[in-house]
């Protein structure tokens, strides 16, 4: 691979927005790949993906080229060397790459690989965390499979077209894909490109959802005609997939406390041709209350630490705190006691997470069973995923009936 300085230049400043100004990651690719028009689909990949890559192995590779945040400009160059060597990609005659000990980086990779916090590229207390709620052994392939680059999974809108045709609309496109075993609706990229381009996502043919997603709104077995009630709707990715399952029929009401994330919701529900939702934003109790013994199904998609999804968000590593995930656990309780009374008695609903951890999940379900407001409700049965056994995201769906 022969390397180019304006590519390469990009890459560092994201970088330094991404380390130094803590930005988000996606937002900072948006913001670079602007930079030039004249920028093909090759050179915004490798942008992209070599960002997300030093992004994802910032520890390790920090920690082999001796550098401490924040980062000045020689640091982030010395990042992307350490990136070149462990990738086998000749250093180009830069003034910027003088002198790069590319022996001595090997040499430090080998040594670093056979430490775990290292080799996944994790702060000490997500390590000593994944350690003490999953087990040595189940911890150790989790981290490293959310350490893989998530592939691109597109759900099929099926009130617009089956999932064949949308294989074969894409193959239009030259976007080869694949069906997935046991995943109705998924279609799997067979190599990475912007999906969102084609004529086929402007005409809401699919949305990019993880396969592991999509497993949510089928777990809540929704009917055609019900009053559904998505509680933590945010920018709808699975309040429009229970649209499509209950086939435009019925009712379903989208609540969030981000009116901006609603607004996205509307435009998405437009370009899918959904139109038995409705958006409410939550201002205060009163939103919820109305709602009281009102739904056949409700959807509790809980804000979590997203420990599940590191293989497409690895910037969070670096933002996640632990005081998070405290404050996190209370907040998800106090959904479950809270929106928990929107359902009307014989009513189901699921409370889902993207995360790994027992105590944002079983323990949390558990810990509602035990109180005043979980005495109504019996656990039907529970959904645990992990990367390292699925292949995608980590997830966790319990579905619970009001008796």
């Amino acid at each position: 691979m022969r390397l180019h300085r304006n590519l390469v230049f990009a890459v560092i400043d994201a970088l330094n927005l991404i380390f130094n100004e803590n930005e988000y990651a996606d937002k900072v690719i948006e913001k670079v790949l602007r930079y030039d028009k004249r920028w093909g689909a090759r050179d915004r990949g490798f942008i992209a993906e070599t960002t997300y890559d030093i992004v994802r192995w910032k520890r390790l590779y920090a920690e082999i080229a001796e550098v401490k945040e924040p980062y000045t400009r020689p640091h982030l160059f010395r990042l992307f060397a350490v990136w070149c060597v462990l990738k086998g990609i000749r250093i180009p005659d830069w003034k910027q790459l003088e002198g790069t000990p590319e022996r001595r980086i090997k040499g430090r990779f080998d040594e670093l690989s056979k430490i775990r916090k290292y080799r996944e590229s994790i702060p000490d207390w997500m390590d000593q965390l994944g350690e003490k709620s999953l087990g040595d052994k189940l911890w150790t392939k989790e981290i490293a499979a959310l350490n893989k680059q998530a592939e691109v999974i597109l759900r099929t809108n099926t009130l617009k077209i089956q999932r064949e045709g949308l294989g074969t609309a894409l193959q239009e496109h030259e976007i080869e894909t694949e069906t997935i075993p046991d995943y109705p609706y998924a279609l799997k990229l067979k190599e990475r490109k912007n999906v969102f381009t084609t004529e086929s996502f402007k005409d809401g043919l699919f949305e990019v959802q993880d396969a592991s997603s999509q497993l949510v709104a089928p777990y809540l077995d929704v009917k055609p005609g019900q009053r559904v009630v998505d509680a933590c709707a945010g920018a709808g990715g699975k309040t429009l997939h229970l649209a499509a399952q209950m086939q435009n029929k019925g009712q379903l009401i989208a609540l969030d406390i981000y009116e901006s994330k609603l607004k996205k919701l509307k435009v998405r529900a437009r370009r899918n041709g959904v139109h038995n939702v409705e958006t409410r934003v939550i201002e205060s109790n009163k939103t919820i209350k109305k709602l009281h013994n009102s739904a056949d199904r409700l959807l509790l998609d809980a804000p979590c630490s997203g420990l599940g999804v590191l293989r497409r968000n690895p910037d969070s590593k670096w933002k996640l705190v632990p005081e998070f995930i405290d404050r996190i656990m209370g907040v998800q309780q106090e959904i479950l006691q809270n929106y928990s009374k929107i359902l009307k008695k014989g009513g189901q609903m699921v409370y889902a997470t993207c995360s790994v951890l027992p105590q944002e999940n079983s323990e949390q379900v558990n810990q509602f069973l035990a109180t005043e407001a979980g005495t109504e409700f019996s656990l039907i049965k529970e959904n645990k995923v992990y990367a390292s056994k699925s292949g995608y995201d980590g997830f966790y769906m319990a579905l619970l009936q009001k008796q």
